[in-house]
């Protein structure tokens, strides 16, 4: 399960260094991650755009993660990121849910990437977060940081997510805010986090996994593969 994001045609190296770390340690584990662990961590400490309250939480869960058998990280990797909707990696996840916004909001930002010359490489949506961290990493930093910000309400929900479940995960979500600054609701996003129950996409598996086959198999005729693109002008909907 190899999670490759993006790149862009120019060939050049990404404006912010530091983006291209917090994709990367989001993405599927894999041992070229592992090994390059170090390298990740110098180049936060040069680019030092992070404050240092982050940058030494980012350096803790790297170690950890350079000390823990690869195996191990891919399942823990999988036990959080793709069993259930809450921690869900897709922005749009938590923006529309399953409406059909959902989908013209992919679209839309697939053609942004496509206006820009980024190109995808790999079988994932386009709101996958490691691919838009991937993405804004080769954009101007003002452009770059404006798109996050947009970004911003979610990145937060799943980074209190994560440190209500004891995950070290969220130093990646805590350090994305810190690049824009925390959103003004942030105690309440975290009040409503600790008041949250079960994932019941957990809870409920084997039956969403049932409804949502049956859904699928429906609709695979007229799933609007034929509309025309929309142009670069129209706005990606959060």
């Amino acid at each position: 399960d190899q999670r490759a994001p993006g790149q862009s045609d120019s060939g050049g190296e990404g404006r912010m260094k530091t983006l291209k770390v917090l994709s990367a340690l989001l993405c599927y584990p894999q041992p070229e991650m592992q090994a390059a662990l170090g390298e990740m961590a110098e180049a936060l400490e040069k680019e030092r755009l992070l404050p240092e309250r982050e940058r030494r939480a980012l350096w803790a869960l790297m170690r950890q993660m350079a000390q823990t058998d690869l195996m191990e990280l891919q399942e823990q990797y999988i036990r959080l990121f793709d069993r259930g909707r809450a921690l869900s990696l897709h922005l749009f996840e938590h923006v529309h849910g399953e409406s059909r916004d959902r989908g013209q909001a992919m679209v839309n930002l697939l053609e942004v990437y496509r206006q820009r010359g980024f190109e995808l490489n790999a079988r994932e949506l386009p709101d996958y977060i490691p691919l838009f961290l991937e993405y804004l990493a080769q954009r101007p930093d003002g452009e770059a940081l404006d798109l996050l910000a947009d970004a911003l309400h979610v990145i937060a929900l799943l980074g209190a997510r994560l440190a209500e479940r004891g995950s070290d995960y969220h130093v990646v979500f805590d350090a994305l805010s810190a690049l824009v600054g925390e959103p003004a609701d942030i105690a309440d996003i975290r009040r409503q986090v600790a008041d949250e129950g079960p994932d019941q996409t957990v809870v409920n598996m084997d039956k969403i996994w049932e409804e949502e086959a049956v859904t699928f198999l429906a609709n695979q005729e007229g799933c609007g593969m034929n509309r025309p693109m929309p142009g670069a002008t129209q706005p990606v909907q959060w």
